[in-house]
């Protein structure tokens, strides 16, 4: 490698965003066959119009069915549907939790655990994007770029966060990263709704292993995140039995509205490696063609 080529090799690594690194790392490392919907023949026929979103080119838009409203609309085929993949990430305070100042934060890892999967879905001919921003599904490698500056964004000033539909294609599919620790109901609705659109998709509940053992003892003090939820106790392995049983409750309700509504369910850890999740998850979207 010439010297030139080589400064403007390690000028491209230094500009590539930390996150989006990291993902493209993490994705290299699970090795997977070929991924996509590109048969011939199938999925060309008129599958349904949408509304048009913020970034679709005006080439897409239906101008005959527009003019019959106040809106304009695209004529979606059918592959388009199905090949596009809605991520949903957490960014509630609940979420920068870590047990252990060696260990990535349940946001950090449930990042980039979407953006690798990003990756892998982009490579393999798939549109991603992110609900509840103004990331509509999009295939091709400049995607990335938008995906990780949206994924890098501040967190939110919440506690907990809620899952957005905003955004989902009709017949897509999508995945929501969170530790699901505040109200459920929040879950179960936005569910309903992706039910009710025909997305299909999978829960990831990342939980800090602290999270998952409850290893506290004697005097101890709980609050949120943001300090607005606080309790102390003396006997903290008191709590620990009912915190498991209301913990084990909470995956048996996750895993049981997910069936309902045809989705899948998976708990991860951050005190794991990445790499299973990210299997689960890809295996996962392939399952829901």
């Amino acid at each position: 490698m010439s010297h030139e080529l080589q400064s403007r090799a390690e000028a491209l690594g230094q500009s590539l965003p930390p996150l989006l690194a990291q993902a493209e790392f993490l994705a290299a490392t699970v090795m997977l066959g070929e991924h996509g919907r590109r048969r011939s023949g199938q999925g060309d026929e008129f599958w349904q119009y949408r509304a048009a979103m913020p970034g679709d080119s005006l080439r897409l838009i239906d101008w005959r069915r527009s003019g019959m409203s106040d809106h304009h609309f695209v004529r979606e085929r059918e592959w388009q549907a199905a090949q596009s993949v809605s991520l949903w990430v957490d960014a509630a305070k609940s979420m920068s939790f870590s047990g252990d100042k060696s260990r990535e934060t349940k946001s950090d890892r449930a990042r980039l655990l979407a953006l690798a999967l990003a990756v892998l879905l982009l490579r393999g001919g798939e549109r991603v994007g992110l609900c509840g921003a103004d990331v509509p599904p999009r295939p091709g490698r400049a995607q990335l770029v938008k995906l990780s500056a949206a994924l890098s964004a501040d967190a939110s000033p919440q506690d907990y966060g809620a899952p957005e539909v905003h955004g989902m294609v009709p017949h897509g599919r999508a995945v929501f990263f969170s530790d699901f620790l505040g109200d459920p109901t929040a879950v179960d609705q936005a569910l309903i709704q992706a039910a009710d659109r025909g997305v299909r998709g999978a829960l990831v509940m990342v939980l800090d292993p602290a999270e998952e053992d409850f290893p506290f003892a004697g005097r101890t003090i709980f609050e949120s995140m943001t300090g607005g939820l606080r309790h102390e106790t003396q006997q903290a392995s008191d709590l620990r039995q009912k915190y498991l049983t209301r913990l084990a409750q909470r995956k048996d309700h996750l895993t049981q509205i997910a069936a309902k509504t045809g989705w899948q369910m998976t708990v991860h850890h951050t005190g794991h490696p990445a790499q299973t999740a990210l299997l689960w998850l890809f295996q996962a979207m392939q399952g829901g063609r």
